[in-house]
């Protein structure tokens, strides 16, 4: 089941974030303010999330917002699954669930970004599988090595 985060599903989203073990602390951080706006401010209008659901526990994330001063332009800020459940559908769940989202709200065009490191592979295969094109790259844009891989999709 996916439905609106709650504020008692922080601890178990950043419990899956540090699991997956793709995100550094300062990641994990940031990704902490996000949910600590989100919760905290209902009147907030920058992000839109979503959990999936299992036996009554979260087992992934989502986290979409509308790209400032665009017309139906949506970010794809975070996506997570529980590392014991990967490759089972839920990241295609969550992802077609906010794909109808972003339809409803009269969106467009999905833009994802990712590293190009090779920890990210499977992250890059994802998007690809879902029909997102990479539509640019920055070199050196993370760290020396690291390029920012700027992916979307239209919808």
């Amino acid at each position: 089941m996916i439905r609106t985060l709650l504020s008692h599903d922080r601890e178990p989203i950043v419990n899956i974030l540090i699991s997956t073990k793709f995100f550094s602390e300062e990641e994990v951080s940031i990704a902490k303010e996000i949910l600590d706006i989100y919760i905290d401010d209902q009147n907030q209008k920058d992000y839109l999330m979503y959990v999936s659901e299992e036996n009554d526990l979260v087992t992934g994330y989502v986290c979409i917002g509308k790209t400032p001063a665009t017309v139906g332009t949506f970010d794809l800020y975070w996506i997570a699954v529980d590392p014991s459940i990967q490759g089972k559908g839920v990241g295609t769940q969550l992802f077609n669930y906010i794909k109808n989202q972003i339809k409803e709200l009269a969106g467009n065009l999905i833009i994802a970004e990712t590293s190009s490191t090779e920890k990210y592979i499977s992250t890059q295969k994802f998007y690809e599988a879902k029909g997102f094109e990479l539509f640019t790259r920055i070199k050196n844009y993370y760290k020396p090595n690291d390029d920012l891989m700027i992916y979307g999709i239209y919808i």
